[in-house]
């Protein structure tokens, strides 16, 4: 079994965003605090909403390369989007529509960000080669690590 993710991740997060507003700098720190800090993990990033297509775009990762374009309600980060809900998986492969970008890949976590207006910013995806990686506390540390984060964006 792997490590419960450690709520502290969070004021990890706070304090190196401190005063930061560009999103690209914070998404890409984001995604380096998760891959270093999260056991178990093969790819750790974000998916950026595109309003004028209605997919996602590949943003900041760390990881193996990755799919560029995500339908909307297409795949696990797809779903995440269209549902604004978290995705989370504990077999992908079972996943009805599952994107295998990664065969290494066995469990996932798709947050959706979606700033305090509505504006969907997109999804945050941490991928898994242990199947049932993922908890319910780990998604609700995820959960509130992404709220962090938004707190941090400047949409203008």
């Amino acid at each position: 079994m792997s490590d419960p993710i450690n709520p502290i991740i969070t004021e990890q997060l706070d304090a190196l965003l401190y005063e930061e507003k560009n999103l690209v700098a914070n998404l890409s720190n984001a995604s380096a605090l998760l891959m270093q800090t999260l056991t178990d993990v093969n790819w750790t990033g974000f998916y950026l909403y595109q309003p004028e297509t209605d997919d996602l775009i590949l943003g900041p990762f760390q990881g193996n390369v990755a799919c560029v374009h995500i339908e909307n309600n297409r795949g696990v980060c797809g779903t995440a989007l269209a549902t604004q809900t978290t995705q989370r998986v504990a077999d992908v492969h079972q996943f009805k529509g599952h994107i295998a970008c990664d065969s290494a890949s066995n469990a996932e976590v798709v947050v959706p960000l979606t700033l305090a207006d509505g504006t969907k910013l997109g999804v945050m995806d941490i991928d898994s080669p242990t199947k049932d990686r993922f908890s319910v506390v780990d998604q609700a540390v995820l959960e509130e690590f992404a709220q962090v984060l938004l707190k941090h964006v400047d949409k203008d």
